[in-house]
């Protein structure tokens, strides 16, 4: 690590105790969740190394786990309803929360710090209050235990994440291109999908996948509306816990960490495109 040369002795030390203290972070981070990895390939069902697998031994490691995934009729229903909720809940809060996002950026909307901060309680507001709040309500809506009352509930909590990206992409947006648009003669929609979108997409993908995600792990919510036919992924874990304790719970845990992961890598290289859209590099 280089530094200037003007730099003090102090200065230098100070730089490097910040390097050391991130790397310590992310370890302290990281660890327990790397750990997981290989006792998910563990013969067996414990949630330990055992001999075998601290002497390197092949007999030890098996992916039956996560071939136990794919042969559960339960874990099956779980991955399907995750998916399924999850990219409903997603389009629904896409829709809202860009519109929103677009609403409230607009310098003559009235009360936009009320609004924001309401639009944005369900990431302030803690969850389990949420969930029974929810509860309550889509009991007397009849929506308690349906897969429509489950996608509303997950569209709510990953409706502030889109707003909160989208908005990020319009702080710099020029409004006379859309105001020369339709002075031009252009359809609002027009407007809209010509003008608005392409240079608020990377925002847009990035608060979708953040709301996919906020879905994907959610299980307060779970517990409280879902019947045994919305079962997703979080939920049948925390069964496992309670009632089969096997390392196929481990085998999912790294299958979710692997696509967590991927999803940062794709928010990242939006981030970094939306930057270099901002300065016309693209």
């Amino acid at each position: 690590m280089k530094f200037p040369k003007y730099f003090s002795f102090w200065q230098k030390a100070g730089m490097h105790g910040l390097r050391i203290t991130a790397w310590l972070v992310l370890a302290f981070l990281m660890i327990p969740i790397l750990v997981i990895i290989p006792l998910s390939f563990n013969a067996e069902p414990y949630f330990t190394f055992t001999e075998g697998m601290l002497t390197f031994d092949p007999d030890a490691y098996s992916l039956k786990w996560y071939a136990e995934i794919f042969n559960d009729d339960k874990w099956l229903l779980a991955i399907k309803n995750s998916f399924f909720i999850g990219l409903c809940a997603t389009i629904l809060a896409t829709f809202l929360g860009t519109f929103a996002a677009i609403g409230l950026s607009n310098p003559v909307m009235p009360f936009q710090r009320l609004i924001m901060a309401m639009l944005l309680s369900p990431m302030i507001v803690p969850l389990i209050i949420t969930a029974a709040g929810m509860y309550f309500f889509y009991t007397q809506l009849g929506l308690s235990g349906s897969y429509l009352g489950v996608i509303i509930a997950h569209a709510a909590l990953g409706t502030p994440f889109v707003i909160i990206t989208v908005n990020a992409s319009l702080s710099g947006f020029d409004y006379s291109l859309m105001r020369a648009s339709l002075g031009l003669g252009a359809p609002p929609v027009y407007t809209f999908f010509k003008i608005i979108m392409p240079l608020i997409r990377p925002g847009v993908i990035s608060g979708a996948l953040f709301a996919f995600v906020t879905s994907f792990d959610e299980v307060v919510v779970i517990l409280f509306l879902a019947g045994p036919e919305q079962r997703t992924i979080p939920r049948q874990m925390f069964s496992g816990l309670r009632e089969q304790i096997n390392p196929t719970i481990l085998a999912v845990a790294v299958l979710l960490v692997v696509i967590s992961g991927l999803l940062l890598l794709t928010i990242e290289y939006l981030r970094a495109r939306s930057e270099r859209i901002r300065s016309g590099e693209v």
